[in-house]
């Protein structure tokens, strides 16, 4: 079983920093992309930021300059720093990776979400 936990959220105020980290665990062999979504009330999930296991990265328009996203491979953990927030970044923050996993003796392919987590920049 595959699972991704999310943690850093919260509450900050606009122009202010937050680090969301997100940790997948399970009988993982590799993982290719890992990124970052977001949601907010009444629009559709967005992505963020995204990275291959090579580093390339790619960011949202919204997001680029203020938001880094970084991983460690070894860790099997995907990192958003996310700098100079706005109002308008708030939202439920998604990690999500796209990885081949083992399932008893059988090796699959997957993409996993984790559960979110909240981001709200107000003053």
């Amino acid at each position: 079983q595959v699972q991704l936990v999310e943690s850093g959220g919260g509450l900050v105020q606009p122009g202010g920093s937050l680090r969301l980290s997100c940790a997948a665990s399970g009988s993982i062999l590799s993982i290719n992309v890992m990124g970052w979504y977001r949601q907010a009330p009444g629009r559709q999930r967005e992505l963020v930021a995204a990275i291959t296991s090579g580093g390339s990265t790619n960011y949202a328009d919204s997001v680029k300059g203020r938001f880094t996203i970084s991983r460690d491979n070894a860790k099997n953990t995907v990192y958003l720093q996310m700098n100079s927030l706005k109002p308008e970044d708030t939202a439920v923050y998604y990690c999500n990776a796209a990885l081949r996993y083992y399932s008893g003796s059988y090796l699959r392919r997957g993409d996993y979400w984790g559960q979110g987590t909240q981001v709200t920049v107000s003053s």
